[in-house]
């Protein structure tokens, strides 16, 4: 039997509403600095992550498929950005509703 202590990771941190109302701030900016500019200078300036979740948001299905990216693949990451490591997992789990809900929500304020 080995001496090694266990390692802990402590409990998981799980998204505030205001963590997810900067979330919802951030993709809204970045929404509608696209629809203004376009993508040419964003593209570059983001990461694929970001990009493709703007993308879904503004349902850009030409650029998710360029990024190799479905709608189900960008709602599962954001899952867990919106609901910590277990909430998105229980979410993904029941098919995505409550963020899918999330995400309406903020197409609506994008208009």
């Amino acid at each position: 039997m080995s001496d090694a202590k266990r390692i802990t990771w402590g409990k998981p941190r799980r998204p505030s509403d205001a963590d997810r109302d900067a979330l919802r701030a951030d993709l809204l900016t970045k929404a509608r600095a696209v629809r203004a500019d376009g993508w040419a200078e964003h593209r570059e300036a983001w990461p694929a992550g970001q990009v493709a979740v703007v993308a879904y948001l503004l349902g850009d299905t030409d650029l998710l498929t360029e990024l190799d990216e479905t709608d189900t693949t960008v709602l599962s990451r954001y899952a867990a950005d919106l609901f910590g490591f277990v909430g998105g997992r229980k979410d993904n789990e029941k098919g995505l509703v409550d963020t899918q809900a999330w995400f309406d929500s903020v197409r609506k304020a994008l208009g």
